[in-house]
């Protein structure tokens, strides 16, 4: 867990790429009568046939609410959907299936956490977050501290992209309620030394929440082992759908918990005087489900736990040493957080004299799929005293020769731009 890979000695994964693209339908595809290059997976990742089956069956011969109707369709998808809640849970190797609490993504799922077991958090209490949080782990605590007085704590970054350690031991008081960091930085790449900076806040008895979006996808993730105490991950980017999303909690926590949002199917009885709550985890699932992207989540998650993810892992690890190596032997260009600790497939850089939104307009027309902007990550633009960065990201079914036909693309458009 969290072994930190030597990006100086990264092998050629014996990971087969060609397989696993074949998997992908949209691969195929050409973008302005150019292969299709797609490098914007830290945004959301493209879809396996497996997912679109799922989804596309349960839709054409499956479909019907889950849990409440007792007629043969209701029954089928609501033991399609509970599977899901147990792929999840395998996935993440969580103690309990009802420690899974499906949400419209990991943004709701903070949310979550931020509303409910933040509840009673009074004037003066306070919250840590990074400077490298993603948006949705910092709106969800400024809503709170504008509610409550709550006071928000900074963590800060070093020059080579890491969790300031110093800075992070430094945050910690008596009011400290709660830790919410990014696992692994979605504008950087930076995957943070977790299972340390749980302990640490475990050893002032404050409990941590993990924004697992980018991580889930790229590391293993065990969160007995971990000892954390909430997890969020989304679906569209571990090559499920979109709309759905995972929050793990532990079940002491979830069950102290009011409940996020009232309606039906969390009740456990109604009347006009009072409202008895369920149990968990349809406590925290108010109204119809996202059942068809639910189902379309547990098969993305089978789909990635039927893979050797070592070799996925090494797969990557060697896309990124490549297509770094590969900028670096251009000019004037500027990687952000090239050497930390340890660091996931993300590649973000900027080129001089060329704003980071002109270069990913004009190797679009190549075919190349970037993303460029703050990366809803404003405050590590604001750390790297840049407004934007142009940002390379990498999957399972990306290839030297896209890192190739990536740079070639670059040089075009720095030229142009000169």
């Amino acid at each position: 867990m969290n072994k930190p890979v030597d990006m100086t000695s990264v092998t050629p994964a014996t990971f087969d790429v060609q397989a696993a693209r074949a998997d992908f339908p949209i691969l195929s595809r050409t973008v302005y009568d150019k292969p299709l290059v797609y490098l914007d997976n830290a945004a959301s990742a493209q879809k396996p046939a497996q997912v679109i089956e799922a989804m596309t069956n349960l839709m054409e011969s499956g479909y019907a609410n889950v849990h409440r109707g007792l007629h043969y369709l209701s029954n089928s998808a609501t033991v399609k959907f509970e599977e899901s809640r147990k792929t999840a849970a395998r996935f993440i190797n969580a103690a309990h299936d009802h420690e899974i609490i499906f949400t419209s993504g990991a943004t709701d799922a903070i949310n979550l956490v931020a509303d409910s077991f933040c509840a009673d958090i009074k004037p003066g209490d306070e919250i840590i977050l990074s400077v490298m949080e993603h948006h949705s782990n910092i709106v969800p605590w400024h809503f709170l501290r504008e509610r409550s007085g709550a006071v928000l704590k900074w963590v800060a970054m070093t020059d080579e992209g890491d969790l300031d350690l110093e800075s992070y031991r430094r945050a910690f008081s008596p009011r400290t309620k709660i830790v919410a960091l990014t696992h692994m930085s979605n504008a950087l790449g930076t995957i943070n030394p977790v299972k340390d900076l749980i302990a640490i806040a475990h050893q002032h008895g404050v409990p941590v929440l993990l924004d697992g979006c980018q991580a889930a996808v790229h590391v293993p993730v065990d969160v007995q082992d971990l000892d954390v105490d909430f997890y969020a991950f989304s679906g569209h980017k571990i090559y499920g759908p979109t709309g759905i999303g995972v929050l793990y909690g532990k079940s002491s926590l979830l069950n102290a918990m009011r409940p996020y949002r009232g309606g039906g199917e969390m009740i456990e009885q109604v009347s006009l005087e009072a409202v008895t709550y369920g149990s968990l985890p349809q406590k925290f699932e108010a109204g119809t489900p996202p059942i068809i992207e639910a189902i379309g989540l547990g098969a993305a998650l089978e789909y990635v736990m039927g893979m050797d993810r070592a070799a996925i892992a090494a797969h990557e690890a060697d896309l990124l040493v490549y297509a770094t190596d590969r900028l670096r032997q251009m000019n004037a260009v500027r990687i952000f957080a090239a050497t930390p600790h340890e660091k996931g497939s993300i590649l973000s850089f900027n080129l001089e004299g060329a704003h980071p939104h002109d270069i990913s307009t004009i190797i679009d027309r190549a075919g190349v799929a970037i993303r460029a902007g703050h990366h809803c990550a404003q405050p590590v633009m604001d750390r790297l005293n840049v407004t934007a960065t142009a940002r390379a990201s990498f999957a399972m079914y990306n290839t030297r020769s896209e890192v190739d036909n990536f740079i070639e693309a670059l040089e075009k458009a720095r030229a142009l731009l000169r």
